[in-house]
């Protein structure tokens, strides 16, 4: 057995959900009870295969997911239908970390989604003379005093702790809050199960880790790690300290992180089945959306990656990259690269997911061409490239439009009338 303690961080760590957080905007909008109004966030002219965004604490006491579709919500609820406004959302998810910033510093701070965040609390709690649990009550009450939104607070000696109080304990106690210390673990989170109910365990390593027998956290906990880096690489071995509540993952270094953006990506839903031909228009439009943000930001990409999940029917799909030969941020060269993908490994299966996102980013601007290259038509087309990015900036993206966005496939026109997939 390692000896663990040398591993453990000791930090006041807060960890604060909004509570279902688009449907109750809507209900405050509304003037209404999140937790006895059956409401849905979820645009129902799209039709009945529409994603349900979110349903209120009320719907969610009923049995109903946070995740569905439509016409998969259970008969005789008679919920309102509130169409999904990201803009909304956003100036809420900003009201919100206003209110954080009353009670600490940016450099304390994690965003980590639109309705979650970390707070390091641990130089403060000595400066308002109270504890940790009573500085993550106070954050809730002055959520819902300023902005009518409920939240639960996670509290632990470090992110992951934290994070786990909250989801496992915090949101199911009566005043929104819980705190879990290095102690608690083999008694409240070594009973877990199934494995998928812990943060950072997704559906496919469950299957894999019941096939070798686990089923609690608590045969991971105690199994050997060894085996499990053998089988899982370093994720087996992140795993292992996980489930004994280590995590060595400090707030300054995840802003850091997100400051220096590694990627640049995009994703859709699909609210049909397409085809492969389809299917690569909607790549072509993703791959020019996801190539104007790369050079406005002055960089290239040396890795391309190509997701696609198929129908519900037949699920499954793949996520496959590409490493260029050399750094680019040319529409041509990034969609051959999907091409690629594409054709090695799409199965004639109807699509529901596509998603592009580049890696690998650099600012070196120096390229060598190939003898099998044109560099004065690919020099021409890098500058109608860069002359379409400053026409949208000024006219807006729909002001320059390929000739394929006009098929009754495309979807670029809606798009980019919209904010994280939704209209504002």
């Amino acid at each position: 057995m390692i000896d663990l303690k040398p591993y453990q961080v000791n930090r006041n760590i807060l960890c604060i959900d909004l509570k279902s957080f688009y449907a109750s905007v809507e209900c405050v909008l509304r003037g209404l009870d999140p937790f006895t109004t059956p409401l849905v966030v979820a645009d129902k002219s799209r039709g009945g295969g529409s994603i349900v965004l979110a349903v209120t604490p009320y719907l969610k006491s009923k049995g109903v997911p946070s995740r569905l579709r439509i016409f998969e919500i259970p008969k005789g609820l008679d919920p309102i239908y509130a169409k999904p406004r990201m803009q909304a959302y956003l100036e809420y998810a900003s009201k919100v970390i206003e209110v954080y910033m009353e009670f600490i510093s940016e450099d304390d701070l994690y965003v980590y989604s639109i309705d979650e965040a970390f707070l390091d609390v641990t130089h403060y709690l000595a400066y308002y003379q109270i504890t940790d649990i009573e500085l993550g009550k106070r954050i809730l009450a002055r959520i819902k005093e300023k902005l009518g939104l409920t939240a639960t607070c996670g509290v632990g000696p470090n992110m992951l702790l934290a994070k786990l109080s909250m989801d496992i304990e915090a949101k199911k106690s009566k005043d929104f809050i819980a705190k879990w210390d290095y102690e608690d673990v083999k008694e409240k989170l070594w009973c877990v199960q199934p494995l998928s109910e812990m943060w950072g365990i997704g559906h496919r390593m469950e299957k894999r880790l019941n096939d070798i027998g686990l089923y609690k956290i608590g045969d991971i906990a105690n199994y050997d790690v060894s085996v499990l880096k053998r089988k899982f690489g370093i994720l087996g071995e992140e795993l292992y300290y996980h489930t004994h509540g280590i995590d060595l993952s400090m707030i300054k270094d995840k802003q850091m992180l997100r400051r220096e953006s590694k990627s640049f990506g995009i994703s859709q839903v699909l609210f049909k089945d397409y085809d492969a031909e389809g299917a690569l228009i909607l790549i072509q439009e993703m791959v020019d959306d996801v190539t104007r943000r790369l050079r406005i930001s002055r960089k290239k990409c040396k890795t391309v990656h190509l997701g696609i999940g198929y129908t519900k029917a037949y699920g499954g799909g793949f996520s496959r990259q590409l490493t260029l030969e050399q750094a680019s941020s040319n529409e041509s060269v990034i969609y051959d690269a999907c091409l690629t993908l594409f054709d090695l490994y799409h199965e004639d299966l109807p699509i529901r997911t596509i998603s592009v996102s580049l890696t690998n980013l650099t600012t070196i601007n120096t390229y060598q061409y190939s003898i099998f290259e044109d560099a004065n038509a690919l020099a021409k087309e890098e500058q109608l490239q860069y002359t379409m990015d400053k026409l949208k900036m000024k006219f807006g993206k729909n002001s320059v439009l390929r000739a394929t966005s006009l098929e009754k496939d495309s979807t670029v026109k809606d798009r980019n009338k919209q904010i994280g997939g939704h209209h504002v």
